[in-house]
């Protein structure tokens, strides 16, 4: 686990060393406890996502797998600056690995969000944009709702959100029943994407969440539920 820090944030290891040794529920991950995420002080992007898969799980590096692939390509972000912690921070709704379910991935663990969410968001002051990555996360910032709909109206959650279906595999299908994400949402996205690495303040206004994302560094391992 990576984290970067400005002068003035000396707990932030602190604490990141104790959510590498969280085992609170150890009993029930597959692979065992490995937190993946990537924390800056200074990053101005929080990538709100799901939970490692498998894959990232082996590697340590958050996104480090196909839905990765994807999301860099929906974002236009290249991989440095992907990966550039000062920049850009992830923290997926679970941290480790959760294993398998009927249907893929099981559904992120609940622990993270619960310990240590809010905690983490204490050092995330410079972030301007949050992408809130699959229905996890949206559900904990925005509260229940459907994806589509909420991806199709991506406007209504700016400028401090940008909301995103997840990169599995089957969002090539979705994406095929749904041109407009191509041809309105994405383009969008990466100017929203550039305004904030910028640093473009705009007007940030405030809506109703359950709990806004924070995100941590370490290179996590990137997830097919990430």
């Amino acid at each position: 686990m990576r984290a970067h820090q400005t002068r003035g944030s000396e707990s932030l290891d602190a604490l990141l060393a104790k959510v590498s040794a969280c085992t609170i529920c150890a009993g029930a991950l597959p692979l065992g406890p490995r937190p993946i995420l990537q924390l800056s002080t200074t990053a101005t992007i929080l990538i709100a996502s799901q939970a490692p898969g498998s894959k990232v799980h082996q590697t340590g590096v958050p996104f480090s797998d196909a839905s990765g692939d994807r999301l860099r390509e929906w974002t236009g972000l290249s991989t440095d600056l992907f990966y550039d912690e000062a920049r850009v921070a992830i923290m997926p709704m679970g941290f480790c690995y959760p294993g398998r379910s009927a249907g893929g991935d099981a559904p992120p663990r609940t622990e993270c969000a619960h310990l240590w969410r809010d905690q983490l968001l204490q050092y995330l002051p410079a972030v301007r944009l949050t992408l809130l990555v699959g229905s996890y996360a949206q559900r904990h910032v925005l509260g229940p709702g459907a994806i589509a709909p909420r991806v199709k109206n991506f406007r209504d959650y700016l400028p401090d959100y940008f909301v995103l279906p997840h990169p599995s595999w089957r969002s090539r299908l979705w994406e095929e029943g749904n041109p407009w994400f191509a041809g309105d949402v994405l383009p969008a996205l990466r100017t929203a994407i550039g305004r904030a690495l910028a640093g473009d303040s705009r007007s940030r206004r405030v809506i109703p969440v359950k709990r806004l994302s924070l995100k941590l560094q370490e290179r996590p391992r990137a997830v097919e539920s990430s």
